[in-house]
């Protein structure tokens, strides 16, 4: 069994509800800061397909970065690896917080998701 990785950016308000409810839920994990170590290509290619999300799904478009770089718009002439280059370019347009599991890999926090997908025989 791999160990959880819990991936923020501490001063997000959701990263901070996310983290309480794992350690409320005595979930054992290693934090990574998005900023200070943004994940590669390598790992977000691997990771979005083990989440079964779309590309898309993994931006955060209530961010800065995302609305002055008007990506609503750049995205859809982008290539999937255009996209993936552009999010391992600034970890804060990457949507969070991500939790990496041996079970699936999580981005963005919906408690009952959570809990399903963790606590699941």
């Amino acid at each position: 069994m791999k160990d959880n990785i819990f991936i923020e950016y501490p001063k997000c308000s959701t990263c901070k509800k996310a983290k309480k409810w794992l350690e409320e839920n005595k979930v054992d994990f290693k934090e990574r800061n998005i900023v200070t170590e943004t994940p590669t290509e390598q790992e977000l290619e691997g990771w979005i397909k083990e989440s079964k999300q779309e590309i898309k799904k993994w931006f955060n478009t209530s961010g800065l970065k995302y609305k002055e770089l008007n990506l609503k718009e750049k995205l859809t002439k982008m290539t999937d690896k255009e996209k993936i280059e552009l999010l391992a370019s600034d970890g804060m347009l990457i949507k969070r917080p991500i939790l990496i599991s041996d079970k699936s890999v999580f981005v963005g926090f919906k408690e009952e998701n959570w809990k399903m997908l963790l606590f699941q025989n």
